[in-house]
């Protein structure tokens, strides 16, 4: 990077719009001389890339000390703000390494020279020691609405003010033991191109792997609204790859309304999101509870162009959580809708134990048919959603709650080597619809055994369906339960996958 004198920075400060004038007496980031710019000269970059060795950026072995409190204390300056309202993170413990930052405008990008009076640190707290990533903040300055920060990882606050799960530019060997990459975003260029609007370019670089990203990013304020971000990437394979994940969704769930035992904590929920919901290629609404597994689990589902899946917080009732600090019932969806030319593959989704709701334990992906190999040049354009709104909701019933428990009669005796699972469906669909009216439940299960099933009306509920299942693992699971609400040969619901596991 340039490192220009202070005279030349604030001009280039004013050329590009960054800073009003009365800001410049309070001082201005530091930006270099411009250079041309534009995606194909990403993408010819992150080819070069891939047919040299990996280099790693060095992590900066002093952000150790930064934890989580002293983090805290370091803010960057209002009045160094970019690109109408681009702010920067420092260097911590848990994101040691630096990043570049370029600013874009007509085709030209200008470096940010790193200062540590870019930030301010509270009374006895060291200054900053690089920049770890940024976000884009509201336009009254109060709140944030979309971050990059540490490897791959970003995140969109959605549409209620609220940060949740996160995403990732990629995932590589996810879920095969002691091979998971991180392939981190080094350089990142910024372009304003609305109000709250921005196209963001980041370079992509791994052991693995190089690539060159482009993301479109919009901001709607309003529960209806949300982040939108359209987002192309390019990937070329510097060796041979065994798990590919595109636009892994990561996220947390601790214990919801089926699992209460897992519970530690007086509130009665604790997670991020609580389904994985699957539109596939043919049309089929599928809906998979998320679980605390009692140990590593990885579920795929095969598909040929999906229409779309994602990790959803469906139940959005903040009596289910109470929880007025962390707000759980306001933590966003994250939707993606897969572009052109996807092929076949399959949506996976992994999952271990947690203890604890500081441990993301959710990955959800889509993986090729076609393990990538080393030369190998791969594309991907797809658009995410993030907001409250549900998008993953079919025309028919949808799964609402699901509950696992002894298997048996209430009162009696439970019966051995079983667990009884319970799903409710709401649709407009099942007005009307009683116990004389044909409907059933189909339902299979893979590894197990249907001991008993019954399907029926909530009394006292309108348009609310319950489906209750006696299933007998083989061994210690989990069994696998494929089950939705029909009437004759027509689905009258979602379909809901489930693992059943004993105790």
């Amino acid at each position: 990077m340039i490192d220009p004198t202070r005279r030349a920075m604030l001009a280039g400060a004013i050329a590009l719009g960054l800073l009003p004038r009365a800001a410049l007496s309070q001082g201005a980031a530091a930006l270099g001389a411009p250079r041309p710019f534009d995606w194909a000269a990403l993408q010819q970059r992150a080819q070069a890339l891939s047919r040299q060795p990996y280099r790693a950026v060095p992590e900066v072995a002093a952000a150790e000390a930064v934890d989580y409190d002293r983090v805290g204390a370091i803010r960057y300056r209002a009045d160094r703000q970019l690109a109408g309202g681009i702010r920067l993170f420092p260097l911590g413990r848990y994101a040691p390494t630096p990043v570049g930052i370029n600013i874009v405008e007509g085709g030209q990008a200008r470096p940010l020279t790193f200062s540590p009076d870019l930030f301010e640190a509270e009374a006895g707290h060291a200054p900053a020691l690089g920049i770890a990533g940024f976000r884009a903040v509201t336009k009254d300055g109060k709140s944030d609405w979309i971050a990059f920060q540490g490897a791959s990882y970003f995140r969109a606050s959605g549409a209620q003010d609220q940060y949740g799960l996160s995403a990732r530019g990629l995932a590589i060997d996810t879920g095969i033991a002691g091979a998971e990459e991180f392939p981190a975003f080094t350089e990142f260029w910024i372009e304003r191109t609305g109000e709250q609007s921005y196209l963001i370019h980041a370079l992509l670089d791994g052991p693995s792997v190089t690539g060159a990203y482009r993301f479109a990013t919009a901001f709607t304020p309003g529960v209806s609204g949300g982040t939108v971000q359209q987002v192309s990437a390019v990937l070329f394979f510097r060796r041979d790859v065994r798990r590919l994940g595109i636009a892994p969704a990561t996220s947390m769930f601790w214990y919801g309304e089926g699992n209460r035992a897992a519970a530690r904590d007086w509130r009665p929920e604790i997670h991020d999101s609580d389904g994985l919901a699957i539109w596939t290629g043919a049309g089929e609404r599928i809906w998979r509870p998320l679980t605390n597994p009692p140990r590593e689990t990885l579920d795929s589902f095969a598909d040929q162009n999906p229409k779309g899946f994602g990790l959803i917080q469906r139940d959005r009732d903040f009596d289910h959580y109470q929880d007025d600090g962390a707000f759980y019932d306001r933590r966003p969806n994250l939707w993606v809708e897969p572009g052109q030319g996807w092929g076949k593959g399959q949506v996976m989704l992994y999952a271990f134990p947690t203890g604890s709701e500081t441990v993301d334990n959710i990955v959800a992906f889509w993986t090729p048919a076609a393990a990538p190999r080393a030369g190998q040049r791969l594309a991907f354009d797809y658009r995410l959603r993030w907001g409250s709104q549900d998008p993953s909701l079919p025309t028919t019933a949808h799964a609402v709650d699901s509950w696992t428990g002894d298997a048996g009669r209430p009162g009696a005796e439970p019966t051995p080597g079983a667990r009884k699972l319970v799903v409710d469906f709401v649709g407009a669909g099942l007005a009307g619809l009683d116990r004389q009216s044909g409907v059933s439940a189909e339902i299979g299960v893979a590894r197990g055994r249907l001991l008993t099933s019954a399907a029926y009306p909530v009394v006292g509920q309108t348009n609310r369906w319950r489906v209750t299942a006696d299933i007998a693992p083989e061994g210690s699971g989990p069994a696998d339960v494929r089950l939705f609400l029909k009437r004759g040969n027509t689905a009258l619901s979602e379909t809901v996958l489930f693992p059943v596991f004993l105790p």
